[in-house]
């Protein structure tokens, strides 16, 4: 997920330099988003890792 977000930054970058502002914009948005997500999918795989602790 963390690959799309730089990928979608990338594009925000080379679309901003070249002058597209609406496509910049929208890739920012969703690089956003993606890395929300991601963020939050680590939290709660780090909590549900934590509450079942070491099984012997």
């Amino acid at each position: 997920m963390l690959g799309w977000v730089v990928t979608f930054l990338v594009i925000a970058l080379i679309s901003g330099l070249l002058g597209f502002g609406g496509i910049a914009g929208a890739s920012i948005e969703i690089a956003k988003i993606i890395f929300f997500i991601a963020i939050v999918l680590f939290l709660v795989s780090a909590v549900v890792h934590v509450s079942r602790g070491r099984r012997v």
